[in-house]
């Protein structure tokens, strides 16, 4: 019998006033899994992963995270959450940022020291440790919260738009890290608009005016409208053919 789902939406809808946000999603990501999420700017992508965090709350629905309905603050810390905005202390070097965070997340000692020194090393920003974050700059902070989020080696890891001003290279070993975080059985949700970054996900829900319009492989999405490319399977299941 498998296991139940790490992250389970059910149903789930979102309101802000007379506004509908998120509109009826439902999905599960398991452990050791890479679920994407497709989206233009404005689709409800943020809106969503906040609610699997635990920081917003559904109007209609249930979101379930590690077997707890969300938001449950024992289960918030067991994910990693890298926002898209950083939510960082702009007067404290990144290596106080660290130990800040590393303590709020309960590591001490010997095993807080590795866990910044490793996840430092990660982001390229080892030599960068001792400079205040407010001389960082936009790339540099992303890859900073990016460490953070990863510094207790969380078993959800949640990331709003990852690689957003990181140069090419970075990006690539960024998703290199994601792959051997997915093999120790982490589930990663990870938003995004871009294409390629799409393709390297196990699954993808494709999202728009807050509807899920499709969940699946890359290449089942891609077979199933008979589109060469992930943007053509995009467009097909919102209604705009070609």
């Amino acid at each position: 019998m498998a296991a139940d789902p790490c992250i389970q939406v059910e149903h789930v809808s979102k309101r802000f006033g007379k506004k509908i946000v998120i509109d009826d999603v439902s999905l599960n990501v398991h452990a050791g899994e890479i679920f994407g999420l497709l989206g233009p700017s404005g689709a409800g992508k943020t809106t969503l992963v906040r609610m699997i965090a635990g920081i917003d709350q559904a109007s209609e629905g249930a979101v379930r995270v590690l077997g707890a309905d969300m938001p449950e603050l024992t289960t918030m810390k067991r994910i990693g959450f890298m926002a898209q905005s950083d939510a960082l202390y702009g007067e404290l070097t990144a290596l106080e940022n660290m130990q800040f965070f590393a303590s709020i997340y309960g590591l001490r000692g010997k095993k807080k020291k590795e866990r910044i020194d490793d996840m430092l090393e990660l982001v390229n920003l080892a030599d960068d440790r001792k400079k205040p974050v407010h001389q960082y700059s936009g790339g540099m902070k992303r890859r900073l919260s990016l460490a953070i989020a990863l510094l207790h080696e969380p078993e959800v890891l949640i990331l709003d738009e990852p690689t957003v001003g990181i140069d090419p290279v970075l990006r690539q070993s960024i998703w290199a890290e994601l792959k051997q975080i997915q093999k120790r059985g982490t589930a990663i949700v990870v938003t995004t608009h871009i294409m390629d970054e799409a393709e390297k996900c196990g699954r993808l829900g494709m999202i728009r005016d807050g509807r899920l319009l499709a969940v699946g492989r890359p290449d089942e999405l891609k077979s199933e409208t008979k589109s060469q490319t992930l943007e053509q399977a995009f467009l097909h299941f919102g209604g705009v053919h070609q």
